[in-house]
């Protein structure tokens, strides 16, 4: 009967469509897309750890050279003041000696910190700098492989829409009930509805049917529809 020998045409275009969208969502471009998503996610997450470490020690280097301009502009302030003539008292020019000293040395020993702490800081620079470069290169790669998925998704639909397209052209030609049939048989039989009888054997599942049962199918009226009884899909014969 000619709506079966369609239905197998169906089952051809329902088969081959299965293929591609399985094809379209294993594509490995997509498996390598989501691996440098989260290689990136990563370095993101690095790159803000780092950062903040950077930046605590930036104000820190920041507070520190404050504290040495402070103690270096008090130290001026207190020199000017001891060659000011003002103070004649050798004690306390004495004294205000002593405060000098102390004001400077505490600068130096401040600078000492401050240059301990520019090295670290120095250092989180180059490994921002150094993530950010990483980050960069992941998004010029992730840019190339979502350019060649989508590619390949375009070549995958345009074959889907020809198969689409033979599917619906199908229809008409296929009773109502055997369509919804197929379409019961297929959803439940892993997307096969439909198959050949080819000797003894179910082209859907490749079991080999009774001798009997074979014999009864291939003396069934041309529009008695039969059916596997194994795997239940719609035999043409």
């Amino acid at each position: 009967m000619a709506s079966f020998d369609d239905l197998l045409t169906l089952q051809h275009h329902d088969s081959a469509a299965d293929r591609l969208r399985h094809r379209r969502a294993t594509l490995p471009e997509r498996a390598e897309l989501e691996s440098k998503r989260a290689a990136y996610d990563d370095l993101g997450r690095q790159l803000a750890d780092v950062t903040e470490r950077r930046d605590a020690e930036l104000r820190e280097e920041r507070r520190l050279d404050d504290e040495v301009r402070s103690l270096e502009a008090k130290a001026k302030a207190e020199d000017s003041r001891m060659y000011s003539g003002t103070i004649s008292s050798p004690r306390e020019l004495q004294a205000m000696q002593a405060d000098i000293d102390q004001l400077k040395r505490q600068a130096r020993e401040r600078e000492d910190e401050e240059l301990e702490v520019l090295m670290r800081r120095e250092a989180l620079d180059a490994e921002v700098a150094e993530l950010e470069a990483a980050q960069a290169r992941l998004v010029a790669e992730m840019e190339t492989t979502m350019a060649a998925l989508e590619k390949q998704v375009a070549e995958i639909d345009a074959e889907l829409a020809v198969e689409e397209g033979g599917r619906a052209a199908l229809l008409p030609s296929i009773p109502e009930a055997t369509l919804r049939l197929y379409e019961q048989v297929r959803t439940a039989n892993r997307g096969v509805g439909a198959a050949r009888l080819v000797g003894m054997n179910c082209q859907a599942c490749h079991l080999a049917l009774p001798a009997t049962e074979v014999d009864r199918i291939r003396h069934l009226p041309p529009d008695t529809l039969a059916r596997c009884e194994h795997c239940g899909a719609i035999l043409v014969r």
